[in-house]
């Protein structure tokens, strides 16, 4: 087993699991079977609990964990299905290690950082890095292994000390340290400082760890002086210091590091033989130009609570992408605060409400999203019974769905109030009622989680179609709360389709509305499993009905 360690300095935020996926598929285009592992060093045990204003989207894989967004990176980049143990986090390493103390698995010693916490997160890399891929027998060759966090930190101490002794565990011909850091530039002179990364670089390598390659991010592309600069203090040679500037879309971030040779250094440092033929990384090529290229213009509203921060949506972002590349348009994201459609802003601040509204009515489709609390829940129903009685496409994702029927019950069928018991415990019309299952004391990892079945039994439905006549397909989710099965025959019988069940019947979820260009939504959240090539089903249907090519 080889391993890559994705350190970051400087400053956190710099696109290190962009990088780190980024390398991946540089190793994965020269034949070798690739995994990943985030270690992100705060103690929670996973990111189900945070706000995504605090840490971005919390990303939900096949087994149910809740884990960091940059899984999701790895998965859309490396085109691999990874499970909850590749995320690391300090919460699980001390609950793992206290778990075995109170065993009495330490025989009387005294538990200690060093070495049990150190040897129980090196234990736990080489014991995931060595699983096969889900679904198949393919034991990875390579594991890029992302330390989250920025080097100095103290909460990321304990994994940096690992990670020294790892090196000396597995032979150091079979690790190599990435190091990626920031290369300011100081106006008005705009030259490229060194200094920030020289200090870094020093910090890391006081730690016990010296890097073999050396990442630079800038606006622009690495000057020759600051190459060589980086070089002399850091002691790498200079064809070991790499420039990651802007690029134009994402996908020319493997394209930019392979031009400098990244391939070259790894295969040098782990032995093996680059292929004369890639094919993986000429159908990036091909895609980086295609989204280069793309020029008529589709306009996606996405009505959602925590616009003011696009990382809150990361994979909803990413899978309106992947559906704009496979409808050969380009992708323009109307960003819509629900809160701003509400009526009582109309009193508060009339010129925010009309401007959402006017912005909401030029977009070509309509999006909401997925969320919890009721903050901007009546923005996000006047939005829906905007799509659905101006037939302007919409795709709603969970909460979405939710929403969607409560607008339906309200003013189609006439129920006043109708409501979710998630924002009215005493609505007379509970329409979206809490999952009886579900535990009400504890919010970690005790939602309906992971990847479970849908049932698609109208073939001559939209989903049928978007999902080229599957019978049963396998979506993520997380939710708590799920449409009132006592009220579905009513909905239906007024024009309200429940297209996709789960294998009980019992729980709806995908809805679809008669007479409608296109008036879609889901219970799961199909953003989870997005491609570069392959686009989720329901996004790309927005897409091609929001462009007019359904």
């Amino acid at each position: 087993m080889k391993y890559v360690i994705v350190s970051g300095g400087v400053l956190s935020g710099l696109g290190k699991g962009v990088t780190a996926s980024s390398l991946g598929v540089l190793l994965k285009s020269a034949g070798l079977c690739v995994t990943a592992i985030k270690i992100d060093p705060y103690l929670n045990s996973d990111a189900g609990t945070m706000s995504p204003f605090e840490h971005g989207e919390v990303f939900v894989l096949d087994d149910g964990g809740e884990a960091d967004l940059d899984l999701g990176n790895y998965e859309r980049f490396l085109d691999v299905t990874l499970g909850r143990d590749n995320n690391l986090t300090t919460g699980k390493i001390y609950s793992k290690v206290i778990e075995s103390e109170r065993r009495g698995d330490y025989l009387g010693k005294t538990v200690q950082v060093v070495p049990h916490i150190t040897d129980s997160i090196q234990d736990w890399i080489q014991e995931v890095a060595h699983r096969p891929e889900e679904g198949t027998n393919n034991t990875p060759d390579v594991c890029v292994v992302e330390l989250g966090g920025t080097v100095g930190d103290i909460e990321s101490a304990p994994f940096i000390e690992a990670l020294r002794q790892f090196q000396f565990r597995v032979g150091p011909e079979n690790i190599c340290f990435v190091h990626v850091s920031l290369i300011p530039v100081m106006s008005p002179v705009g030259e490229q400082k060194t200094k920030p990364t020289q200090h870094s670089v020093r910090e890391l390598r006081g730690l016990g760890i010296t890097p073999n390659v050396i990442i630079c991010r800038s606006e622009r592309q690495l000057s020759e002086d600051a190459r060589q600069k980086i070089a002399l203090f850091c002691h790498v040679k200079p064809n070991a210091v790499l420039s990651a500037s802007d690029v134009s879309n994402i996908y020319r971030v493997p394209l930019l590091l392979d031009q400098q040779g990244a391939l070259v250094l790894l295969s040098q440092k782990f032995g093996f033989k680059i292929p004369a033929e890639r094919p993986l990384l000429d159908e990036w090529m091909e895609m980086a130009t295609n989204v280069d290229g793309l020029t008529e213009e589709v306009c996606i509203a996405m009505v959602g609570k925590y616009t003011g921060l696009s990382d809150s949506y990361l994979s909803v972002i990413k899978a309106l992408n992947h559906a704009s590349i496979a409808s050969s348009r380009k992708l323009v994201i109307e960003w819509i605060e629900a809160s701003n459609l509400e009526n009582n802003v109309a009193k508060s601040d009339p010129q925010i409400h009309a401007d959402s509204w006017e912005r909401l009515k030029n977009a070509d489709g309509i999006l909401v999203p997925g969320g919890f609390g009721d903050r901007g829940i009546e923005g996000k129903i006047l939005a829906a019974e905007y799509a659905r009685t101006s037939s302007t496409p919409y795709l709603g994702i969970c909460l979405g769905l939710q929403i969607a029927i409560i607008e339906f019950c309200r003013n189609v069928l006439n129920w006043d109030n109708a409501n979710s018991t998630e924002f009215n415990d005493n609505t007379p019309h509970p329409v979206v009622i809490y999952m009886p299952e579900i535990s009400k004391t504890h919010l970690g990892g005790t939602m309906r989680l992971g990847s479970r079945g849908t049932i698609i039994k109208d073939r001559k439905s939209m989903a049928s179609k978007l999902y080229d006549g599957a019978e049963i397909v396998y979506e993520r989710h997380r939710h708590r709360y799920e449409v009132n099965p006592d009220v579905i025959e009513k909905i239906e019988l007024a024009g309200m389709n429940f297209v996709g069940k789960d294998e009980t019947g019992q729980r709806m979820e995908i809805i679809e509305l008669s007479n409608h260009p296109f008036f879609f939504a889901t219970q799961y959240h199909p953003e989870f499993k997005t491609r570069p090539t392959r686009p989720s089903p329901p996004f790309y249907g927005l897409l091609m009905a929001a462009s007019k090519q359904l």
